[in-house]
């Protein structure tokens, strides 16, 4: 319990610190009105959420938002582990198969917020209400300290079967996917490229080279970028963003194709939800909501989107996607995960 409300109470202070609590009277109200509050759980990025607050903020300043953000694994645990008496209102920018499981454990409430129409088929529940509605996608990517790699005279890995290559042995940092959204559709990609047989293969040859297995999908590519390690398997964004910090960095998308999820939103099964959590899920794929996540993101769920292609990403993101099955990665993953536990995660980093 001292863990969790520990966990809440950060959430707060670092709502308090980007976005001045977050809180406003209703204009509508003549000021005399305290703000309604919603607790989100959300596996965002700390830099995205400054701007996306913000745009929350703006736009519905009766509103506070307390945030609570974890890795994809922690959120959904805590979900479930809550399920008798949840504390969260909203799930925001989580990945959509760890809440296709967690819809399994009846957690969530099918809500479709307005607008769902405009969202690409693939991007969203099926079912109607929808139980989750994507907001961008988020691949697989290697991010790589070029300047390391030099000291060794060795080529920048262009593909999953560079990795391998026995030159990489021990300078390879990637997401355990347990506990990482990010970690575990690579794993995923890796099945549905090579099939059972040969992707276990491959992953045995891979644990040869790698280091350490991260608890964040996001720490690979900030190791890579301090140079603490040459190689880390991560995701897009957080390669660019180091980059364009000033890191010798080269991203990169693998050439057999990259795996990839969709950060996600869905509404928590109460007893009495609240009219604001609706609210939120409506702004949550608005195109003003929309308009900041593709500052960060090529592939955004909108239909048609004519956003811009952020710097560091390739001219036709979505073709460097495989094709992958959601539904499926949800309905495997325990079997997945108790596999892959039981060969490489002796190689995992503690947990704090």
């Amino acid at each position: 319990m001292k863990k969790w409300y520990g966990s809440f109470i950060a959430g707060v202070m670092l709502l308090a610190a980007i976005t001045g609590c977050g809180q406003s009277s209703n204009p509508a109200s003549g000021g005399g009105k305290s703000s309604s509050e919603l607790t989100v759980y959300t596996a965002l990025e700390d830099d995205q959420l400054k701007a996306y607050v913000g745009a929350f903020n703006k736009a519905h300043p009766e509103i506070k938002l307390n945030i609570v953000r974890d890795s994809t694994g922690v959120i959904i645990a805590k979900l479930i582990a809550e399920k008798d008496n949840p504390q969260a209102d909203v799930v925001w920018g989580t990945a959509a198969t760890e809440l296709l499981g967690a819809e399994k454990q009846n957690v969530l409430e099918g809500y479709s917020p307005k607008g769902i129409e405009r969202i690409v088929p693939e991007f969203k529940d099926s079912k109607d209400p929808a139980h989750w509605v994507g907001i961008d996608a988020f691949e697989t990517a290697f991010v790589v300290n070029t300047k390391e790699l030099e000291k060794h005279n060795l080529p920048v890995p262009q593909s999953y079967a560079d990795l391998i290559k026995p030159e990489y042995k021990g300078m390879i940092v990637m997401p355990n996917p347990s506990s990482s959204g990010t970690g575990f559709f690579t794993v995923f990609a890796w099945l549905q490229l090579q099939g059972d047989t040969e992707a276990w293969s491959y992953m045995d040859k891979l644990h040869e080279n790698i280091a350490l297995y991260t608890h964040s999908g996001s720490k690979p590519a900030k190791m890579a970028a301090s140079g603490e390690y040459p190689i880390g398997i991560s995701f897009g964004y957080r390669g660019i963003t180091e980059k364009k910090k000033g890191a010798p960095l080269e991203v990169v998308f693998p050439k057999e194709g990259a795996g990839w999820d969709v950060e996600a939103n869905a509404l928590v099964k109460k007893s009495q939800i609240k009219p604001e959590a609706k609210v939120f899920l409506d702004w949550a794929i608005s195109d003003e909501a929309m308009k900041e996540y593709n500052k960060n993101f090529a592939i955004i769920t909108l239909q048609d989107a004519a956003g811009g292609i952020p710097e560091g990403y390739t001219k036709e993101p979505k073709s460097q996607l495989i094709k992958n099955d959601l539904n499926q990665a949800a309905e495997d993953r325990a079997k997945i995960l108790a596999e892959w536990d039981k060969r490489y995660s002796t190689k995992s980093e503690p947990k704090q």
